[in-house]
């Protein structure tokens, strides 16, 4: 009799299992690539033997686990408090259910195709910009709405391509001055002014497009590049962290993953 109510699914009972897997799995692709999903699975490891225990009716391992689990909900909050900020800001967001669908946003089987930023056209004109030593701070735009960033600049609606970024940049041109915000394949914002937050703790060799690249991707979900103006070395930039790469050909491939 058991066995038949076990396999007695109601819809609801499906719905709740896919709602749970795709809150499980945008959770992952969240904090994906950072430190905390080692703490993540550590969490999740730990749930898995609390309800193992639970089942088995090992009562004192079970009330212990349960215990800590208790107490360990308030430190995940604390742990994982940017996550859980950029989380709710997505939600929040205005565009949330704009064109892009409620699926796109939760990044549920998406493919390349979906993918409309020339990621490769972005990087190697931050290449050849490098090159030249021109100055440059590009924001990607994700989940999070940019409407309030994109107010301090110039509006655009220009379709992405090499040249038309390089003359952005280039140093005499009147928008060469503060950031340009990439939405899909769209330049839709020159000049923008970041908000900047002068408490990091960031090397001197670093100047004011790194503070404010690290501010806004702390803030929100974007994604930055800079080319630096003295050096002409590349940065990227992402969850409010400097992302290594060994080369462009794999800094194409980490942005074009964190834009799945």
């Amino acid at each position: 009799m058991d066995a038949l109510d076990f396999l007695n699914f109601r819809i609801l009972d499906v719905v709740d299992i896919i709602l749970v897997a795709l809150l499980l799995y945008y959770v992952y692709k969240l904090i994906r690539g950072t430190v905390a999903i080692n703490i993540f699975l550590g969490i999740a490891i730990i749930y898995l033997i609390w309800k193992l225990t639970e089942v088995l009716k090992m009562e004192l391992l079970s009330d212990i686990l349960g215990k800590f689990l208790g107490v360990g909900f308030i430190a995940m909050i604390i742990v994982f408090q940017q996550e859980i900020r950029k989380f709710l800001l997505m939600i929040g967001s205005t565009n949330f259910a704009a064109r892009k669908g409620f699926l796109k946003q939760l990044n549920f089987l998406k493919s390349d195709d979906f993918i409309t930023t020339d990621v490769e056209t972005i990087v190697r004109a931050c290449e050849d910009m490098g090159n030249t030593q021109t100055g440059a701070l590009i924001i990607i735009e994700r989940n999070s709405n940019l409407e309030f960033v994109k107010q301090t600049g110039d509006k655009m609606n220009a379709e992405l391509n090499k040249p038309l970024l390089k003359s952005i940049f280039y140093k005499n041109s009147p928008l060469h001055d503060g950031a340009i915000i990439i939405e899909d394949n769209i330049i839709t914002a020159t000049r923008v002014v970041l908000p900047i937050d002068n408490s990091l703790d960031i090397p001197a060799r670093f100047g004011l497009r790194h503070r404010a690249a690290l501010s806004i991707t702390m803030r929100t979900d974007a994604l930055a590049l800079i080319v630096s103006e003295e050096t002409g070395q590349i940065s990227y930039i992402k969850n409010g962290e400097f992302i290594l790469f060994e080369n462009l050909e794999r800094l194409i491939e980490i942005i074009k993953q964190d834009l799945e």
